[in-house]
Order: structure tokens, then C-alpha cells, then sequence
């Protein structure tokens, strides 16, 4: 390989409290891909193109602070706009070429990083500029290999890079993107440790939130709280979404705080809170949900509903390891809170018989989980040769069917949802109604909803929770209560120290 004179130690952070992120995590997913190329394209250059900054329809400013495109930053680890990479299969060579920018542009950006800045700073010893791109790759005569492929969370296509004069080229764009998806899945150390320090950051703010949020105060205030957290003691200057900050009815809506409904409901006292809020480091998602009561003590209702989720979430944490499939642990998942309904009154019937009849997706319309990176809904979900996506309610909107492998970060996320037009439609169906004690989940309209999130590694022998927030509702509530102090936790002014020290002080 090449990239030999990649130099030693360098980094990438936001400060000196916050994590450095080291280069070698992107030379290290290049030798990677490099290495899983070589049989089927050895004499070939593979080509990425970055992101570009978009403008707000007609206006002269863009949407927020941009964002890395996902498998650029994956291989090469490059916050700038406007970039495009390369690496030669055949000798590992990378390439970094870069956008020309007007003296000017110094005028209003401070000085302007040269070609030897680039490569000081992302440990890439080949760059040029964007207007070379043509020149080099016609000297290195060879086959490109360009990103296309479908992505299955959104249905959107993978950009395949493109520049002037690339028609002159011999361009293949099926053998890039299987490969670099499927290495996605599965994360180096390098990656783990910044996935540890995002989900951390994300855990001390939604446990800052927790103390925060009281009838009276608005859901965004706590969205704002979680978001200043975030950046302020952790660097993190994006989200890895939309934050879901839904208060009691609004709880149910599984995709609040959008446009229409930006977290803008005024909290009321007996409301219980489903929070859905996770930091974005150098790429790097978290995805959390924490449901707590907004006055900070559950109701028989709420904590009769918030333990059947607590209890479906523990039994896929003790049964989830490699070569356990991914549905068979959404099966469990619904079994077990369909069980601790029928224990709860909302039910009856035999629970075997409520999964076969698709049931549960009345309660948890979602999956169970999905694989989490790069991307906080990550690639590699449905790739050729996996198992397909199932057909039945409930499994056919699981993000990801594969059987658990190390080296996988998933989210585990059962929930229980009292949506109106599900229950309805139970209600006025006989294969359903049969299961249902209606007087009882009459009660239950208009609670909202539980959720309970917890970002996992899996390991050899099973899954490491990575998330640090209380789960019981005796841990919930005394937390909020202030009878806990943050050292059960870890000392918030020690935040970014545990990096450099012990870790195992996280999970105490």
C-alpha cells in the first residue's frame, strides 16, 4: 500500500476538550476498500465526489452548515465543500482534489488552505485542484469506478461522481457501491470510539433535558437545551436529525417536530414526554429515545405502558448476539410487549396468535431498529445476497433484515403507540378486534406514546450498550428528582477525559 508517508497521529476535533478524531479512520476504510476491490477491479481508480453547499432557493446563503456527503467522509474524512477523492486500486494511492477558490474569497472565508494545507490536514499526500481532475486521471489510464445504488431507507440513488470530459472515460458504476456498503456495516475501533463519544455527548444532554423540561415550558425549549449540550460540551455542532421533542398526544406522532409541527406544543403537567434526539460528530451519528414524565413522577397508566416497552427493549438486549436474526429479535420484541399488555388488562387472547395476526403493528407501527454510522438510518440494509425485507405488517418496515454480525452498531427501539387511526382500524377488524379490551384501551387515547431507544454494539458474545441515561422508572424518577448525582453516570466536568483515561467509568 501506499499512503505510507500518511503523517503519524494526526487529527481532527473540535477543541481540546473534545474528541480528536484520527485520520488514519478514513486511511483505514480506504486500505479497506482497497483491499475488497482488488479481485474484482484491481486496474481500476475509484472516484467519489463530495458534497456541495446548496442555496436556499434563489438566495446567496445555504441551507445550515453543511454536511459531508456519507461515503465521502467514510473514505476520506473531508469537512470542506466541493471536493472530490480518488484512490488507485492497484497501488492504494489517494487522491484529493479540491475546489480553486478566488483570492478574493479570503476576504470573507480568512485566509485560503493551499494544496499542502489539505494534505497536512487530512494526512492525503496526492492533492490537487478540482480543474487537475481530468489531467491526473487520464495519466493514470484507468477504469473508474463511480458510486451508484439505491438507498433503502429512502428510495433515493447514490450520486455517482461526474466531471467535464468524464464521457471520454471508462466508467463502471456497479461494482463500488455492494462493496462500500457492506464495509460500512461492520466498524473498526476507530470508529467505535468516536460512536462511544457521540452517543455519550447525546446521553449527558438528554439527561440534562430530563432535569430541564417541567409543565409550562415548550417542547422546543427542551430541543434547545439538547441541542446547546450538544455543541457546547461536546463539539457537536449538527444533529444526526430532526429532534422529536413530542409531549403527551404528540408522542404518538412517530416523526414529530417536522415543518408542520416543529416541537411547539406547550408541555402540561401528567403529560409524559418521548424525547427522540441524537448529536452528529465528524459524520458520526447517536440516536437516542428517552420517555420520562414532564412532572416527573409516572402515572399507574404511563408506567404500566413504559415498563412493557422497558421489558421488550432488556429481552433484545439479552438475547441479541452474532447469528441471531434481526427479525426474529422484532418477533421477540412484539411478543414480549404484546404479553405485558394482555398482563396489563389492554388485551386478551393467546399472544402467539396476535403476532400471526399482525397486531403488534398496531401498537409499534415501526421496526425494531436499524444500523447506525455514518448515516443514523445506515447503509448496507438490503444489499444483494442479504434477506430481503419481509412481507408481513410490522416486519415489512424493519430497516434492516440481516442476521447480527460483530462489529455492527444498531439501535434497539421497540415502542407502544396509542394512534387513533390503527386503533380504529383494529376495532373494525375481526382478525384484530378479538385481542382487544376496548373499554380498557379507551383509557389509553390521547396518551402518546413510549419509546426507548439505546444505541448497541454488537460484540462476539452479544451487545454493549453504548447509551448512558436512567431506563427504570425508579432511575427515571429519582433522576429527575435530583436524588442522583452525575457521577452515578460520569462527572459532567470530566465529560471528554474518560477518552483519554478509563472508559469502563461511563457505564458505572
Amino acid at each position: 500500500m501506499s499512503d505510507k508517508n500518511t503523517p503519524e497521529k494526526k487529527s481532527l476535533s473540535m477543541g481540546a476538550h473534545t474528541l480528536p478524531v484520527p485520520v488514519d479512520l478514513f486511511a483505514l476504510n480506504r486500505r479497506r476498500l482497497v483491499e475488497a476491490l482488488k479481485e474484482k477491479a484491481l486496474d481500476s481508480i475509484v472516484l467519489l465526489q463530495g458534497g456541495d453547499e446548496v442555496p436556499f432557493y434563489d438566495t446567496d446563503i445555504t441551507y445550515n452548515t453543511f454536511r459531508q456527503e456519507s461515503y465521502f467522509m467514510w473514505a476520506f474524512g473531508v469537512t470542506d465543500a466541493g471536493c472530490y477523492g480518488a484512490l488507485d486500486v492497484k497501488t492504494g494511492d489517494s487522491y484529493l482534489f479540491i475546489p480553486r477558490l478566488p483570492e478574493e474569497y479570503a476576504v470573507w472565508m480568512g485566509p485560503l488552505l493551499q494544496k499542502n494545507d489539505f494534505s497536512s490536514k487530512y494526512g492525503i499526500p496526492h492533492v490537487y485542484y478540482v480543474d487537475e481532475l481530468k489531467g491526473v486521471l487520464e495519466r493514470l489510464g484507468r477504469k473508474i469506478l463511480t458510486l451508484k445504488g439505491l438507498n433503502s431507507d429512502s428510495g433515493l440513488t447514490a450520486k455517482p461522481a461526474t466531471f467535464e470530459g468524464i464521457d471520454k472515460f471508462t466508467v463502471d458504476d456497479t461494482i463500488l457501491f455492494p462493496i462500500i456498503a457492506n464495509l460500512r456495516v461492520y466498524k473498526t475501533e476507530h470508529e467505535i470510539r468516536v460512536i462511544r463519544y457521540v452517543v455519550a455527548v447525546s446521553s449527558y444532554a438528554h439527561r440534562q433535558v430530563m432535569k430541564f423540561v417541567k409543565p409550562g415550558k415548550y417542547e422546543f425549549e427542551g430541543e434547545a437545551k439538547f441541542l446547546a449540550e450538544c455543541y457546547e460540551k461536546g463539539g457537536c455542532r449538527h444533529v444526526s436529525y430532526t429532534c422529536i421533542c413530542g409531549s403527551g398526544v404528540n408522542g404518538a406522532i412517530l416523526h414529530y417536530g417536522h415543518a408542520g409541527a416543529p416541537n411547539n406544543t406547550c408541555i402540561k403537567d401528567g403529560d409524559i414526554c418521548l424525547f427522540d434526539m441524537g448529536a452528529n460528530y465528524f459524520g458520526y451519528a447517536a440516536d437516542i429515545t428517552c420517555t420520562f414524565p414532564a412532572n416527573g413522577k409516572f402515572t399507574q397508566n404511563q408506567k404500566l405502558i413504559y415498563e412493557a416497552v422497558l421489558k421488550s427493549n432488556r429481552a433484545v438486549h439479552k438475547a441479541a448476539k452474532p447469528g441471531v436474526s434481526w427479525v426474529d429479535m422484532h418477533i421477540l420484541a412484539n411478543k414480549t410487549l404484546l404479553e405485558e399488555l394482555k398482563n396489563g388488562g389492554l388485551l386478551q387472547g393467546d399472544v402467539n396468535e396476535m403476532v400471526e395476526a399482525g397486531l403488534a403493528a398496531i401498537f409499534q407501527p415501526h421496526g425494531l431498529g436499524h444500523l447506525m454510522g455514518l448515516d443514523v438510518h445506515d447503509v448496507g440494509a438490503y444489499l444483494k445476497g442479504q434477506p430481503e425485507r419481509p412481507e408481513k405488517p410490522g416486519l415489512n418496515k424493519l430497516r434492516t433484515a440481516r442476521v447480527l454480525e460483530k462489529d455492527m452498531v444498531l439501535t434497539i427501539e421497540p415502542g407502544c403507540y396509542f394512534i387513533d387511526p390503527l386503533l380504529d382500524k383494529a376495532l373494525n377488524d375481526p382478525s384484530l378486534k378479538k385481542f382487544l379490551v376496548p373499554e380498557v384501551i379507551k383509557r389509553f387515547r390521547n396518551f402518546g406514546g413510549v419509546r426507548i431507544e439505546d444505541n448497541v454494539l454488537i460484540t462476539a458474545d452479544g451487545v454493549e450498550d453504548l447509551t448512558i441515561v436512567p431506563r427504570s422508572v425508579e432511575d427515571i424518577e429519582n433522576w429527575i428528582e435530583g436524588k442522583v448525582e452525575e457521577q452515578k453516570y460520569f462527572d459532567s466536568q470530566q465529560l471528554f477525559i474518560w477518552w483519554h483515561t478509563d472508559s469502563s467509568r461511563l457505564h458505572m
